[in-house]
């Protein structure tokens, strides 16, 4: 009881605080996999600039924008209902990129039997350290949303994976929203596409203020954060560009040969 209105305070002042919270956030050298497992992608034919990054280790695309919804002007903040989420992502359509959804979660145990139960080390879909360096399951891919926040950004969660236990939390230096990657407009709460197995009015959704993936009701608002299955858009040099140096450089080598040759 001590800790949930210890979270339900915490929750009230991060929801109060988000815009000083993120734009403390930025991009760190080092922390996490981003920089070798992202690769950025460009989808309007401006190489100078990516709108989007392929994640080698979950093989889908995230749009580089995590608040698309705000800046593209579908909705004045981007925190929308489940349902509105999932046809907004659904129905975009980037430059003929089309093909978009919401993340998704998937057991990391291997059963959606147990889905009611908590845990503060990563033993469960629910809680803290889905995948954080150090658990049961480091390293799963079950949620891409968990992935993102622990492993690919190497952020922390609030609860030590190290000294808290399955039903006891020990708050954690530094946990919450530090690396950004290479994205923008990093949000605090985001909608996964996948309902809860035992409890269909319900969604997942991932916390990166505190690292928890937890239950939310359809009815409340949260923000959509688009990915797409697999690779899209054009990587930082084009397959025409580099056939095209390759075929003047053979050029030269024959105009050379011929040259010697006379």
């Amino acid at each position: 009881m001590k800790f949930l209105l210890r979270w339900v305070a915490t929750a009230l002042f991060v929801v109060a605080s988000s815009v000083s919270t993120i734009a403390h956030a930025a991009a760190v050298s080092g922390q996490g996999t981003w920089e070798t497992t992202l690769q950025g992608r460009d989808l309007d034919g401006n190489l100078s600039t990516f709108e989007a990054y392929y994640d080698t280790a979950l093989n889908i695309t995230w749009l580089a924008d995590a608040n698309y919804s705000q800046t593209s002007g579908f909705d004045a903040d981007g925190f929308v209902n489940w349902t509105v989420a999932n046809a907004w992502a659904a129905g975009l359509d980037i430059n003929g990129y089309t093909g978009w959804r919401l993340p998704t979660v998937s057991p990391v145990d291997g059963t959606t039997a147990d889905d009611f139960n908590y845990s503060f080390i990563g033993t469960e879909d629910r809680g803290y350290n889905v995948s954080a360096p150090g658990t049961l399951y480091a390293g799963s891919t079950a949620s891409e949303l968990a992935h993102m926040f622990y492993n690919t950004l190497g952020d922390k969660g609030y609860c030590n994976p190290s000294t808290s236990t399955v039903g006891s939390c020990v708050e954690q230096a530094g946990y919450g929203l530090s690396n950004t990657g290479p994205f923008s407009n990093v949000q605090l709460f985001y909608w996964s596409a996948t309902e809860v197995a035992l409890d269909a009015s319900n969604v997942w959704s991932f916390a990166f203020g505190f690292g928890d993936q937890r239950y939310y009701e359809k009815t409340n608002g949260l923000v959509a954060w688009a990915v797409r299955s697999g690779d899209v858009g054009a990587s930082t040099v084009p397959v025409p560009a580099a056939v095209w140096l390759f075929g003047s450089g053979l050029l030269g080598l024959i105009g050379a040969a011929r040259r010697r040759k006379s």
